[in-house]
């Protein structure tokens, strides 16, 4: 090794290890807030390491929204949070341009006001109580980082994350995401109920004097800083292989279908899971304290990125088939070369 190559090393590891304290003082801080959800925490730990939006699903009263202003204080960043309901406009969001008169000439010029969508950390609240058309207008920031309005192109701050929260489609008033906007999330978060224990510590945690103030534990530069060190994690060709190999694996009319798939799956998942298959598990893998991405990485975000890519069939619905549980067979049927599987 050269004296040349030994700095490059030395700031890479050094990037390491700050980002491994981040995590450790991020942790300590949403502890004072958020009790129990480990899995749930860690994916959108890593969905901003990796620079991803990430959509949160939970039944009413799980902390989704606490979750979302709790990460948004330990990071620092500047935070808009939007209350999606059915009567919401793309202008609400994005922003509009009024008509504003100079005083000095007296003469009317059309001024942007810019909407909620120019922050850091964008909470869309219920996404899915909107319409469409509505849910629509953050796909261009989200894939872009950037809106367009009356052709006029504005640039959003970095880092930018969406982290939106949805409640199941089943409950009245809820609109299905589109297809489009759905693959531009990285993970589809699953929040569910607290066990027994940690439950009653949310109790007295909540009922009793003064709770514990969150406080910034990381910068928005370091996290950008972080993100360009995740995408130099090595992953191995058998490791994209399987990644890739999983995602073919969910397209029916692909040879690599399993039966199940054919039988009920109407479409499978994008080139986008792929990549976030790969991306996240670099920002796993350096979370667990590795260089290098594993085929476990892959398989424990498999769900997370495959539940909101996979649209089922009429006779997966009357079997009360979900994606869920198509993803843990297609696991199964399709294991990591050399595992004996």
């Amino acid at each position: 090794m050269n004296e040349k190559d030994r700095p490059s090393e030395v700031s890479t590891a050094e990037l390491i290890d700050s980002m491994r304290d981040s995590q450790a003082r991020i942790l300590t801080e949403l502890r004072k807030a958020i009790v129990g959800q480990e899995q749930v925490i860690e994916e959108v730990l890593i969905s901003l390491y990796v620079g991803g939006h990430s959509l949160i699903t939970g039944l009413p009263g799980l902390a989704k929204t606490l979750l979302v202003r709790s990460i948004a204080k330990t990071l620092g960043l500047s935070f808009s949070r939007i209350q999606f309901t059915p009567d919401l406009m793309p202008s609400d969001i994005t922003g509009t341009e009024i008509i504003e008169e100079d005083r000095a000439t007296g003469k009317r010029v059309l001024e942007f006001v810019p909407g909620p969508v120019f922050t850091n950390i964008l909470l869309a609240d219920e996404i899915n109580r909107t319409p469409p058309k509505t849910q629509a207008a953050l796909l261009e920031a989200m894939q872009e980082r950037r809106v367009t309005i009356r052709g006029i192109t504005h640039e959003l701050d970095l880092p930018f994350f969406v982290l939106a929260t949805q409640n199941p489609i089943e409950l009245e008033g809820t609109y299905p995401l589109p297809e489009a906007q759905l693959d531009r999330f990285m993970f589809n978060i699953h929040i569910g109920y607290l066990n027994e224990e940690e439950e009653i510590q949310v109790v007295l945690q909540t009922t009793g004097e003064e709770e514990e103030e969150v406080r910034q534990a990381v910068t928005g530069e370091e996290i950008l800083r972080f993100q360009r060190l995740v995408r130099k994690v090595p992953a191995s060709e058998s490791v994209s292989r399987y990644a890739v190999r999983l995602v073919r694996s969910t397209r029916p009319g692909d040879e690599l279908a399993p039966d199940f798939v054919r039988n009920w799956v109407s479409y499978g998942a994008s080139l986008r899971a792929s990549q976030y298959l790969i991306l996240g598990g670099r920002a796993r893998a350096l979370m667990k304290g590795r260089f290098h991405v594993s085929y476990e990485d892959v398989r424990e975000l498999a769900l997370s990125v495959f539940r909101h890519r996979i649209l089922i069939n009429f006779h997966a619905e009357s079997e009360n088939v979900t994606p869920d549980q198509i993803v843990q067979r297609l696991l199964e049927a399709v294991p990591p070369p050399g595992s004996g599987l």
